[in-house]
């Protein structure tokens, strides 16, 4: 009997440092999971299943690289006193805000001080 391999064969084994650096080079340069996934020839799921497993392991974790500014509204003030307009020349940024209870919020850095105090508190409230 005579078999013959046709095509590429898809087995592959992976480290976990190798799997780290594809799970973190989501989000570089803009690239996307599908980007990615391309790029190295595996299917998405398998960079979700990666991250989900390196996440347990504790070798990934999504707040990797994240800055963080203090953030200091009083709760009481802010909703008397009126905040000055500051108009700033530079471009916009994304920003997240980690609230109990593991809710997230992304908004836009120009958002205006008192909206981002009544989006806290009604989503603290729901």
């Amino acid at each position: 009997m005579r078999g013959e391999i046709l095509g590429v064969e898809r087995r592959r084994f992976w480290h976990d440092d190798e799997k780290l650096e594809i799970v973190m080079s989501v989000g570089v340069g803009g690239a996307s999971v599908t980007q990615v996934a391309q790029r190295y020839e595996i299917r998405r799921q398998q960079i979700y299943a990666w991250r989900h497993d390196l996440k347990k392991k504790g070798l990934w974790s999504p707040d990797a690289g994240a800055l963080f500014y203090p953030l200091d509204i009083p709760v009481a003030a802010a909703a008397l006193v009126a905040q000055p307009t500051v108009i700033e020349a530079s471009k916009p940024t994304a920003v997240e805000v980690r609230l109990r209870g593991g809710r997230c919020l992304h908004f836009d850095s120009a958002i205006d001080p008192g909206a981002l105090t009544g989006l806290i508190r009604a989503v603290e409230i729901a």
